[in-house]
């Protein structure tokens, strides 16, 4: 039996206006259990948070939508570009051509410790060839664009006039006012059998058995939205926030209410195994097609994890908001 709760929510329900552009959805805001105990340590600990009203994308962007963008500026991504040598101090050569990261599955069973296992960086990679050099977008111009890094992001969302949400709101939407739900849809992963979303089944990272039909991206929009009418805010991709990754327990998203929506430290989020290398971090959520019973069970609206923001990965992508504040011109 589903025992979660409907969030409280702490704002008028109804949207002040209308929608600022199409195929966006209004979130009311309230206030929610955010994050978990019962998972991973960076989840932990579950925390009473509020948030105001937003528009929310019901879909990540996908490779339409951000050729659109691309096509109108003549913006280039990160991954398209040769790195500053100056930023990376020590590093190889062909380490600082035009490349991304690319998933590659293993031939079998392999340490889960180590993930050099499935990880290549992949010279020509980026969100026109997603899989290398001579891939495409054939065929996948409905999924969401990936191998956009930080800036990327930011940069589309100035484009269209919106911005990134916070961790906060973004777990909240994802949560569709199922406060404390193990789930978007509730609290059994696969309800009478049926695949909620977009994920690993089978070993990662060697064995995928393709029971929910995919095995990459899906177009956005193949699985059942959520309470918001959100669609995919659990696996396909996971996607950027707009906050730096601090653990819950320093800051406890107070800077997240519905006075200070924007909030963390980018001196805080670095990587403490790797000081010597100063690339701040920012928090992506929702898991992504490669998550797995046996390896990231991050399919789930609590699950957080710290993305370098110069990095461009195959399973990253992003989907925006509107404050109403933000369509009056204030930040």
């Amino acid at each position: 039996m589903d025992t979660t709760q409907r969030s409280e929510i702490v704002q008028s329900s109804p949207p002040p206006g209308k929608s600022p552009a199409e195929r966006m959805v209004w979130i009311p805001g309230g206030t929610f259990l955010m994050g978990s105990n019962d998972h991973y340590a960076e989840e932990a600990p579950a925390h009473r948070v509020s948030v105001g009203g937003f528009w929310m994308d019901q879909h990540a962007v996908t490779n339409t939508e951000f050729r659109k963008f691309v096509d109108a500026t003549g913006y280039v991504t990160l991954a398209e570009r040769p790195a500053n040598p100056d930023d990376y101090p020590g590093a190889k050569p062909e380490m600082l051509e035009p490349a991304a990261v690319v998933f590659r599955k293993s031939s079998g069973p392999v340490d889960l410790r180590d993930p050099h296992n499935w990880w290549t960086y992949v010279q020509g990679a980026n969100w026109r060839h997603p899989h290398g050099p001579a891939s495409s977008l054939q065929g996948l111009w409905k999924h969401p664009v990936v191998h956009v890094a930080y800036e990327d992001v930011e940069a589309y969302a100035r484009w269209v006039g919106k911005t990134l949400p916070t961790e906060a709101e973004w777990e909240f939407a994802a949560r569709g006012g199922l406060d404390g739900a193990e789930y978007v849809w509730g609290v059994e992963f696969v309800p009478g059998g049926k695949s909620m979303c977009n994920s690993w089944q089978g070993e990662f990272p060697w064995q995928n058995l393709v029971e929910d039909g995919f095995d990459g991206t899906a177009p956005v929009g193949s699985f059942p939205p959520n309470g918001y009418g959100l669609y995919d805010m659990a696996g396909n991709v996971w996607e950027w926030t707009g906050d730096w990754f601090q653990d819950h327990a320093k800051i406890q998203h107070a800077c997240c209410t519905l006075d200070n929506p924007r909030g963390g430290d980018p001196e805080q989020s670095y990587d403490p195994r790797v000081p010597n290398v100063r690339i701040p971090r920012k928090v992506m959520k929702g898991g992504s097609y490669l998550c797995a019973p046996n390896y990231c069970r991050r399919y789930r609206p609590a699950a957080r994890m710290a993305q370098p923001v110069d990095t461009s990965i195959c399973h990253l992508g992003f989907r925006c908001i509107v404050r109403p504040a933000t369509r009056e011109g204030a930040a």
